[in-house]
């Protein structure tokens, strides 16, 4: 929790938002912190007086104070510009307005500015970047240059090909690159019965290509989510393959995990261990009163899947046993020498690997279930895409998963749709798989995002919807919207799904809410719905 919070310091820190501004920037930004946006904001509050009352600032303030002092003294900031009179500024559709302020207060009349960046790795609005500092350069600078660079030395043309489908298909201004390496083998696109066929199908092919002289960290499988990585390692791990998790992804060193890892040791049996953390996925909030976001609810939901899979290899285990199995499961199996990697497609920016895996291509990931509702944020999911098909040089290899496990559940996956947009730019028709949402499903989900609000006839069922996301705030301490926003209570009123796969095909509603919130959602459908035309 504490986590969570700093990010969200961080993020309005970033954007220039002061204390009494957060609650309204973040539900403009549609932000998602554990707690109530008042009660942020008031931390917030609370953490700057307490700055200020004990003299102490953090690294967001060097920068907030370096402007102040700029702009407040002409003598300092004139011999600062003339010390630095020409600035350089990788990485600027990182940017973000805090930083920006100070860059302009750092800039006088004699100064220069070369900037370098690329609108279609801006991946990090989340953060509190802004790309349309890059994309409206002239705008901020109007007597300023602008040189394309499009022109690529690292991926095939096949490779590229698939990425710039991908934008194109897309809203964002597109930077074509032009390829200038020989051509490759084609990007494929495999489908798996599940995600544990999947993890140990990539492994095989892993093992496939690794051929003599080729190192294994020419090779790295990149996931959308942390939580992904769990069984990804955990196949490597059986098959042998040396591996790591880059950066912070790897599932037992995140925050909740290591706290849930402290109550096994005093756990009586594996068996309550994992019912204990499965009704706190189920509420979003553990016995101690903590709130979990979505993506800490999805890597407990891998926590107890990995349980439920220990106790089915040995009933009769112990936690300490489970504790022992879990490292030997998923620690990297050479963390320091030569191994394939497992890298987030955040983590990923700025890396590259002659042959590269995508992993777990599946709506609700590709794009994220939250981005649905947010055309900006849908947008930058698909720049996030283009980011992980473009780590590749030489080869680029695709799955997705048709069910995938979330704590004891598993749900029916579809793929991503962008699939079609790969598949199109290497000149091949799109496919409808197997219980992909029609056209005309398609068509329906997207007249109900832009519905304002319930026709009269599903009135009486949106409204019984808003009471019980009403009791299920109230019970989570966050705000209603954390739960479902009023555009997907309209699509259930509307759609009135019948099962776990309709539901998931409504916007708004990815897997781990379907786990959380699913059964009531169909409680309250079925109660609406007449017997004679259920």
């Amino acid at each position: 929790l504490p986590l969570d919070i700093t990010a969200e310091i961080e993020w309005a820190s970033a954007r220039l938002v002061e204390p009494d501004e957060y609650a309204a920037a973040a539900n403009r930004a549609h932000r998602r912190p554990p707690l109530e946006l008042g009660a942020v904001g008031d931390i917030y509050r609370r953490y700057v007086e307490a700055k200020k009352s004990r003299r102490l600032i953090d690294f967001d303030d060097l920068l907030r104070l370096a402007t102040r002092d700029l702009e407040a003294d002409p003598v300092y900031a004139a011999a600062r510009r003339w010390r630095f009179r020409h600035i350089y500024v990788d990485e600027f559709q990182d940017v973000n307005p805090l930083q920006h302020k100070l860059l302009t207060a750092w800039l006088g009349p004699d100064s220069s500015l070369c900037a370098v960046g690329d609108p279609n790795q801006a991946i990090y609005a989340w953060n509190g970047a802004d790309a349309g500092y890059l994309v409206d350069f002239d705008r901020w600078w109007p007597d300023s240059e602008t040189i394309s660079l499009t022109d690529n030395y690292r991926s095939t043309p096949e490779i590229l090909a698939a990425a710039n489908a991908v934008l194109a298909a897309g809203h964002s201004k597109l930077m074509r690159l032009r390829p200038h390496r020989p051509e490759g083998p084609r990007p494929d696109i495999t489908a798996h019965d599940d995600e544990t066929t999947e993890a140990r199908a990539v492994a095989r092919r892993c093992r496939d290509l690794h051929r003599p002289g080729d190192p294994w960290r020419h090779q790295a499988v990149l996931v959308r989510t942390n939580a992904q990585a769990a069984v990804l390692a955990e196949a490597f791990g059986s098959a042998g393959i040396p591996h790591r998790v880059r950066g912070a992804s790897s599932l037992l060193e995140q925050p909740e995990i290591r706290s849930a890892l402290k109550d096994l040791r005093t756990a009586t049996s594996v068996t309550d261990f994992v019912g204990d953390w499965e009704r706190t996925i189920h509420s979003g909030t553990d016995d101690s009163g903590t709130n979990y976001t979505e993506d800490r609810l999805a890597n407990l939901a891998e926590l107890v899947r990995l349980g439920r899979e220990y106790l089915a290899l040995d009933p009769g285990g112990g936690p300490a046993q489970f504790g022992s199995w879990l490292r030997d499961t998923l620690d990297d199996t050479d963390a320091a020498g030569d191994a394939v990697e497992i890298v987030t497609f955040h983590a990923a920016k700025g890396l590259e690997w002659p042959v590269v895996h995508i992993a777990g291509l599946e709506k609700g990931y590709v794009p994220i279930h939250h981005a649905e509702d947010d055309p900006d944020a849908t947008e930058e999911e698909r720049r996030l895409l283009y980011v992980a098909i473009t780590r590749a040089r030489q080869e680029l290899h695709c799955t997705w998963a048709q069910r995938r496990a979330f704590g004891s559940r598993s749900l029916r996956r579809y793929p991503s749709p962008w699939l079609d947009d790969i598949r199109r730019g290497l000149g091949e028709e799109p496919r409808r798989s197997p219980g992909r949402p029609s056209a005309r499903n398609r068509a329906t989900k997207a007249a109900l995002r832009k519905q304002a609000g319930p026709s009269d006839e599903n009135r009486p069922l949106f409204e019984a919807l808003r009471a019980w996301r009403k009791e299920q705030a109230t019970a989570g301490g966050v705000p209603a919207y954390v739960v479902f926003n009023d555009a997907t209570l309209t699509a259930v009123a509307q759609a009135r799904p019948r099962s776990t796969e309709e539901l998931l095909e409504l916007p708004g509603i990815g897997a781990v809410k379907a786990e959380r919130f699913g059964p009531d959602l169909l409680r309250l459908v079925a109660e609406a719905v007449p017997a004679d035309s259920r």
